[in-house]
């Protein structure tokens, strides 16, 4: 068994079940900006995203420098697109963050700030009223998701291919084009939540249900919400009580809070199951579309992959589920409520997709900030 070397501590305890933040460390608050220091790049890191993302070791320390630099620039070029803004996204291939205008008039002014532009039809604001107007109608079981695509300027409906000329879909999309710019998209599966049930291994688990620990704050942890409601009790791989959930919500969200305490306590670090080396968190500054960015979680472990669409609609069976970010990161049952995180800046927790790690798929997470915020934690980090 994994675990008969591993002393038995709370410490060693925690780290085995991916938590991570120590008391007495700095913290970071959901609006701190991201640290100047160079992009990280252990070995497990390059690694991992040479075989999840094909890329050469050169290759991949690159990407995670532009990567860092286009976070850090996407305010400035956004204040300088103003009314215009459509939009923004990383473009590997450049190794820059492109920004999406409505007026040439801007072109120069967001070019002066160090990154690229694409000139479209409809302003940020313009989508992001589409996508609201949406988010209002009840959406049937083959209709996927929906996110608006600053490159495509237009909110995408990804409805599930098997479902695709189901009746209730094709009203669900007619009433979706009266709303504004839309395109739809096929997607092979139906997303579905990653709770599970018992079953060995590194996880917390509430009843019967095992989810994944997602990133430390003052006082507990934040993991999914559909892994337990407020006031449930939570214990950890050995069976004993780490604490209880302080706030959830689900669907609508799929966030949540967890109390530390009964011995347990917690360190800025993200498991990277001997993979990757443990990763320090740093920071939460959100990695932009196109990015780079891994996931660990309990049942699947350390996998990599890209920032694909923010802000998407999931629709759950359980219901509509708000403002995620999609990756083509997998991720299986088990994994639910574990880290996403993008260099040293934690991102979000992992929520749900279809498809599994033997033949892909697709995984959206809550992003973190939103978490923060909405309970007013503020996060452990290295």
């Amino acid at each position: 068994m994994r675990h008969a070397a591993v002393v038995r501590t709370g410490l060693s305890a925690l780290l085995l079940l991916g938590a991570w933040a120590a008391v007495g460390l700095p913290s970071a608050s959901a609006a701190d900006s991201p640290s100047t220091a160079p992009a990280p790049a252990s070995a497990g890191l390059l690694s991992a995203m040479r075989q999840d993302l094909g890329l050469t070791e050169s290759q991949a320390r690159a990407r995670l420098a532009d990567e860092k630099t286009a976070t850090a620039l996407e305010p400035t070029a956004r204040r300088a697109a103003g009314s215009s803004y459509g939009g923004s996204w990383f473009d590997a291939d450049s190794g820059k963050l492109t920004v999406a205008v409505t007026d040439s008039g801007t072109v120069r002014a967001v070019r002066a700030t160090g990154a690229a532009t694409q000139l479209v039809e409809h302003t940020a604001q313009r989508l992001d009223a589409t996508k609201r107007r949406i988010d209002a109608l009840s959406a049937p079981r083959g209709v996927s998701s929906w996110h608006v695509d600053p490159e495509a300027s237009s909110v995408v409906v990804n409805v599930v291919a098997s479902a695709y000329d189901d009746n209730d879909v094709r009203a669900f999309v007619a009433q979706a084009r009266k709303a504004g710019p839309v395109m739809v998209k096929q997607t092979a599966g139906a997303p579905r939540t990653f709770a599970a049930g018992t079953v060995g291994g590194d996880p917390y688990y509430t009843g019967n249900v095992r989810c994944s620990i997602g990133f430390s704050v003052h006082g507990g942890f934040v993991t999914a919400g559909h892994c337990g409601q407020a006031g449930a009790g939570v214990s950890g791989w050995d069976g004993s009580a780490i604490g209880n959930f302080q706030g959830s919500s689900f669907p609508g969200d799929d966030y949540a809070w967890v109390s530390v305490g009964n011995g347990w306590w917690t360190v800025p670090v993200v498991l990277g199951w001997g993979t990757v080396s443990d990763q320090l968190v740093r920071g939460s500054a959100e990695a932009p579309v196109g990015a780079s960015i891994c996931r660990s979680g309990s049942t699947t472990h350390w996998h990599c992959g890209n920032v694909l669409a923010k802000n998407e609609t999931v629709n759950y069976s359980q219901g509509a589920v708000h403002q995620m970010t999609k990756t083509s990161v997998c991720a299986e049952p088990g994994d639910s409520g574990g880290s996403f995180i993008s260099g040293d800046q934690a991102q979000g927790v992992t929520s749900g997709g279809w498809g599994n790690c033997s033949g892909g798929g697709e995984t959206w997470h809550q992003p973190v900030n939103e978490i923060l915020n909405r309970y007013g934690l503020t996060l452990h980090t290295a």
